[in-house]
């Protein structure tokens, strides 16, 4: 049963929208008759979804059909559940980036004072050339951009520096996004295998590179690691793949997607001539956003900007920059980050917290029989991998919703984010959950394997 008082509350500001809307359609000079009675009639609906709002407990009373926006329903997961989605919850919004949406949603809002050089990382108001400053001190970084998501990033990177037939190095825990910018250049990947603990190490990449060596009788043309992987989570030896990198002169690109914006990061600490990280994982941001932290070093190449001119027109375009399409981030996904900015800023001071707090919710999962970490242990992340063949898989082979019991048990106690029918190996990330909301989530899980008969140690 949906949540009444959130529900209206969506209802509410829908309302206001309207109202909003009655302005956008009005002349300067004030509102028409007609329009007012509207501005009236919209904001009594508000004032009634608000007495909705205080009159009652979460779900009291008649249900009203749920709210839609047309053809989509309302999302409500974040009001009315505790998700541990694996990759959705270091992309909530702060209010203030909820907020930036309301008021810079349209297509081109970050246009309004525009002027010349007529460049997204140039605009003064909002402050935007500021923004791009206060990201690299944030980075530690020479230069930063914003990019649609890191993908874009590691596409800059590699259509700078990669030629076609190149070798580049990743690990074999890497992104798909990332092969595919290596596809995009016509070169060829090599992947840093990982040991028993799935570990991607320094020495491990030398090998790779000497490898590589030895086979197209050159270096690889970039190395691109991920300094906490998409599939378990663990953490791979960033800081010595950067020293490789530099011993034998290839450009290192730092993939943060899983820490710029919940952990501190430094680019000259870490010896990366990159940082890359994605706005929409792990900065609070709407999607599609990503930064890239460059070097001054390699500024030059992948913050090039055009040369070329128009043999009929003869236009010319000398301020943009190739790599990046011109501008790249407008309208609310840039304001959303930027206003998310101080609370990101913040909140990465809380990191080693962050940890701690998955580590004690995994800690109570494992005392369900047969409840397994398959993450490195402890954890030195909020993002993990687990697997529950020898606990609650063993309840789905017998039950007549099979795995999708599991979910419902959960959705019942408020919980979502675990894949649906999921009960063998699978990952949850716990990051930005109260130590209130950390002990209920534990003791949900316990809860529902003495339900099912699993033996709680």
């Amino acid at each position: 049963m949906a949540n009444i008082r959130v529900q209206r509350t969506f209802d509410a500001l829908f309302a206001l929208e309207d109202v909003r809307e009655i302005f956008r359609q009005s002349l300067p000079s004030g509102l028409t008759p007609e329009q007012e009675q509207k501005v009236r009639e919209s904001l009594a609906k508000v004032r009634e979804y608000i007495g909705e709002i205080e009159a009652g407990g979460a779900n009291t009373g008649t249900c009203p059909p749920k709210t839609r926006i047309g053809s989509l329903e309302i999302r409500t997961r974040e009001e009315e559940y505790i998700n541990i989605h694996p990759i959705q919850v270091a992309g909530r919004l702060t209010p203030e980036a909820r907020k930036a949406i309301i008021a810079y949603g349209d297509g081109y809002s970050t246009c309004d004072y525009c002027r010349k050089p007529f460049r997204l990382d140039r605009i003064t108001r909002p402050g935007i050339e500021d923004f791009h400053a206060e990201l690299a001190r944030f980075l530690n970084a020479d230069q930063a951009r914003v990019t649609p998501g890191a993908r874009r990033a590691f596409q800059a990177v590699v259509s700078a520096l990669v030629e076609k037939g190149d070798s580049v190095i990743v690990s074999s825990l890497a992104h798909y996004t990332e092969f595919l910018a290596v596809e995009q250049a016509g070169a060829i990947v090599k992947e840093v295998p990982k040991n028993e603990k799935n570990i991607v190490t320094a020495d491990a990449t030398a090998e790779k590179v000497e490898e590589v060596k030895r086979e197209t009788g050159k270096l690889p043309a970039l190395i691109m690691i991920d300094h906490f992987d998409y599939m378990f989570g663990n953490e791979h030896d960033v800081y010595g793949i950067a020293k490789v990198a530099k011993q034998y002169g290839i450009p290192f690109l730092y993939n943060g997607a899983y820490t710029v914006g919940i952990a501190p990061v430094d680019a000259k600490k870490i010896g990366a001539d990159f940082v890359v990280g994605s706005g929409h994982k792990s900065m609070a941001s709407v999607a599609p956003s990503g930064v890239l932290g460059v070097s001054n070093e390699y500024a030059p190449k992948v913050l090039r900007t055009t040369q070329m001119v128009g043999d009929v027109t003869k236009r010319k375009f000398g301020i943009k920059e190739v790599e990046n399409l011109g501008c790249t981030l407008m309208g609310g996904t840039l304001l959303s980050m930027m206003a998310s900015f101080p609370t990101v800023k913040e909140r990465v001071k809380r990191w080693d917290e962050e940890v701690r707090k998955s580590n004690y919710f995994l800690e109570q999962f494992q005392r369900v029989e047969g409840s397994k970490v398959l993450s490195e242990w402890p954890r030195k992340h909020t993002l993990t991998k687990v697997d529950t063949t020898g606990s609650y898989d063993t309840v789905a082979r017998t039950h007549k919703r099979r795995g999708f019991y599991f979910s419902e048990e959960l959705a019942e106690r408020g919980i979502v984010g675990e894949f649906a029918g999921a009960t063998k190996t699978w990952k949850l990330n716990t990051y930005g959950l109260s130590w209130e909301k950390i002990k209920y989530l534990s003791e949900a899980f316990l809860d529902i394997a003495r339900k099912h008969g699993l033996n709680v140690n």
